[in-house]
């Protein structure tokens, strides 16, 4: 079913390292369509659409915007705006529907995570219900990795691999004095530990933690400082990785019991997070007595394009293109994931499309099973599953030995 027009390309929510590698391969096939005729890109998501804030990206020149591929962040801008339901109030829709008209827009693609794809859920409902012809297709990113139904999403691999080497270069840093050290980590995850548990891969090598605490299982502060102990006791050293998304029985973030952080809440209802390494240190050192360091990755995990996986931005290219020829084909309202499959022995990923209905605002969680039985570490199948992402070193452009970021013109959409 040939659909001859414009498309319009967002991105949405938290950045990664490799978002802009799942945009680049959309606007790429886009720009090599006959089908589509135009590409537009949406200025910080579709808040862009709203305020008819739209980019040409034709007028880019083709070298430069192929570095994109290579750049973190999110080139095109972000949001975290949501869309009522249209049952209750149409006049976003109305105004989306307006835009669309004015410059033919026929395919709607936008690049996120949950909420993104909830986005995508109901522009593509109120379009079909409205009668106007648009392919809507969501091109997944998040490094929390909890989209459902993908085995993995764009974004996890490199901030995966970030995470585990930086906690292996922790790990050297805190045995160079032989005085006892106790250090405390937090990495991201809000409900599911994925980015957290990636640091179980430093231990491949022995330099990994020795403890790892993940949302998927409640924390209980005495076993926390009792598990502890009786490492540092052995050792003098103890490393720990905590997800900054730990709650207790109860399920109150333990990130509120030393701050009122938490407490404040974005456009989508979330908890704003942190501060979670520096409260549990300061506690542990009153506890014990020992030395304590806490430090918070924070948004390192994510814009760390310099220690990216090759893997990861070639999948997450292969998920943009693969949206957008889909949508060419008459595919609309799925999103591109990953399916993974073994051919000899080997991790191989498949493009896999599923509804977005099934993804939209669904959380998926590290497998109990996958957990060790005390909750305070990740067994062997963690480790099968995370490698293969976190393969191969990026090939982005150096100049001054730095990295070559993206520069886009941002040609007004006319």
């Amino acid at each position: 079913m040939s659909l001859k027009g414009a498309c319009i390309i967002g991105q949405s929510g938290g950045p990664t390292s490799v978002i802009n590698a799942s945009a680049y391969g959309a606007i790429k096939t886009a720009l090599d369509s006959e089908e589509i005729a135009k590409v537009y890109g949406a200025l910080n998501g579709i808040k862009g659409v709203l305020d008819d804030n739209l980019i040409d990206m034709g007028a880019e020149d083709p070298e430069e915007l192929a570095l994109m591929k290579y750049t973190p962040s999110s080139a095109l801008g972000s949001c975290r705006y949501k869309l009522k339901d249209a049952e209750d109030d149409e006049t976003d829709y109305k105004r989306i529907l307006e835009i669309f008209k004015k410059y033919d827009v026929r395919y709607f693609f936008y690049n996120g995570g949950n909420d993104s794809m909830d986005t995508c859920n109901k522009i593509s409902k109120y379009m079909l219900k409205n009668g106007y012809e648009c392919r809507v297709m969501g091109i997944p990113k998040t490094i929390d990795n909890d989209l459902a139904g993908t085995d993995h999403c764009p974004g996890y691999g490199s901030a995966a691999k970030y995470i585990a080497t930086s906690v292996m270069e922790v790990y050297h840093d805190a045995r160079v004095y032989d005085t006892g050290m106790i250090t405390i980590i937090e990495a991201m995850g809000r409900n599911a530990g994925w980015l957290t548990a990636s640091a179980a891969l430093a231990n491949i090598g022995g330099n990994g933690p020795d403890l790892i605490y993940l949302p998927e299982i409640p924390f209980d502060m005495d076993t926390f400082f009792k598990d502890v102990e009786d490492i540092y006791a052995k050792q003098k050293k103890c490393i720990v990785v905590v997800s900054e998304g730990i709650k207790d029985k109860d399920g109150k973030y333990i990130s509120e019991y030393g701050s009122n952080l938490a407490q404040t809440k974005d456009n989508f209802g979330h908890s704003q997070l942190g501060g979670l390494a520096a409260y549990l240190a300061n506690v542990v050192k009153e506890r014990t007595g020992a030395k304590v360091r806490g430090i918070e990755l924070s948004l390192l995990q994510r814009c760390a394009a310099h220690c990216a996986s090759q893997t990861d931005i070639e999948e997450s290219f292969a998920a943009g293109a693969a949206a957008v020829s889909n949508a060419i084909a008459g595919v609309t309202d799925k999103m591109a994931g990953f399916e993974r499959t073994v051919e000899n022995g080997a991790y191989k990923c498949n493009v896999k499309l599923f509804d977005l209905s099934i993804v939209a605002n669904t959380e998926k969680k590290v497998p109990r099973e996958w957990i060790n039985e005390k909750g305070n570490g990740l067994n062997q199948q963690f480790i099968d599953y995370a490698l293969p992402l976190i393969q191969g070193e990026t090939q982005m452009k150096k100049e001054n030995s730095l990295p070559r970021f993206v520069k886009l013109k941002k040609v007004k959409a006319q």
